[in-house]
C-alpha cells in the first residue's frame, strides 16, 4: 500500500511500524465461512460481515460492525488485537493494512453525506471525523483557508463524541447538534458558524450522523479530529497545515 522512509519520520509519535499490503489468499471455502459465521452468530452479539483467511494460518479475519476481530478456525476462539507479520528487514502490520482497505471501502457509501470545503486548485482530499465541541477540531477548521490554499480539499463526517445516546438512552446534545447542522439547507455555512462558537438551532431530518458514526467506530475512530488519507491510513489528532500537505505528498510518491 504504502512504503516508508520520509513518510515514517513525519508520522513516526503515531506509527512506528512498515507498512505493506498483505498479500493472503482467501482459502476459506463459502462453507467454511458460513459454519465460522453461524458458530460465532451463535455465542456473541457481532454483526458480522465477512470472514476471510489472514495471514496467520491457524486465524480468520472477521469484519463485523463492531470492529475487526480475529477466530480460530473452529469459531471456538475470538481474539481482538492487531496481527503483526516479522520480516527479515520489517515489520508488518496486517490489521492495520486491513482496516485501510475497510476504509476506502466504507467510504464510497458516504460521498454525498458530507460536508466538503473544496480547494480551488485541488491537489489532494482528506476525510476528516469531526465533533463542533472539540477544541483542535475548531483549530483546524479555522485554518481551513491555508489548507484549501495548499490545494487541500477537506471533507468532514460526523462523529459525536459523547456518543448517539447518553446512558438513561437519550439522544446526546452532541448527535442533536450535528444532526442538525448536517440538516440545514447550507450544512457548511452552519458548521462552520458553530465552530466559531454559535448556538445551532435544532432541526429534525434524515441525516448520516448516527451511520457515519457507526462507521468510524468499525475502523478504529476513538477521538476528533481523526483523518483519513486516501490510502485509507487513519491518523488520529490535529496537524498544522505545512504538515499535513508534507504527509500528502508523501503519501502520493510513496504509491
Amino acid at each position: 500500500m504504502f512504503k516508508h522512509r520520509a513518510f515514517v519520520f513525519l508520522i513516526s509519535s503515531f506509527f512506528c511500524v512498515t507498512q505493506a499490503v498483505a498479500q493472503v489468499n482467501n482459502t476459506l471455502s463459502e462453507k467454511s465461512q458460513a459454519e465460522i459465521k453461524k458458530t460465532l452468530a451463535s455465542s456473541i452479539n457481532l454483526e458480522i460481515q465477512s470472514v476471510k483467511a489472514s495471514p496467520f494460518p491457524e486465524l480468520v479475519e472477521v469484519v463485523t460492525k463492531q470492529g475487526l476481530f480475529y477466530a480460530s478456525k473452529d469459531g471456538q476462539f475470538l481474539v481482538q488485537g492487531k496481527l503483526y507479520g516479522v520480516g527479515s528487514n520489517d515489520v508488518i502490520n496486517h490489521t492495520e493494512d486491513s482496516l485501510a482497505e475497510l476504509r476506502i471501502e466504507g467510504l464510497k457509501q458516504f460521498n454525498d453525506d458530507m460536508i466538503v470545503y473544496p480547494a480551488k486548485n485541488e491537489k489532494h482530499q482528506i476525510t476528516v471525523f469531526t465533533d463542533i465541541t472539540c477544541g483542535y477540531c475548531r483549530k483546524m477548521h479555522k485554518q481551513m483557508e491555508q489548507y484549501n490554499d495548499l490545494g487541500i480539499t477537506v471533507k468532514y463526517m460526523a462523529y459525536p463524541r459523547a456518543g448517539v445516546t447518553d446512558q438513561l438512552g437519550r439522544l446526546s446534545q452532541g448527535f442533536k447538534d450535528l444532526r442538525s447542522i448536517w440538516c440545514h439547507e447550507q450544512p457548511s455555512v452552519a458548521l462552520t458558524k458553530a465552530k466559531l462558537g454559535s448556538s445551532v438551532a435544532q432541526r429534525i431530518c434524515e441525516s448520516p450522523v448516527e451511520a457515519e458514526f457507526d462507521f468510524g467506530r468499525q475502523v478504529g475512530v476513538n477521538s476528533t479530529p481523526a483523518i483519513i488519507f486516501p490510502n485509507g491510513l487513519l491518523l488520529p489528532g490535529y496537524r498544522e497545515p505545512a504538515d499535513l500537505l508534507k504527509i500528502l505528498e508523501s503519501i502520493s510518491a510513496e504509491s
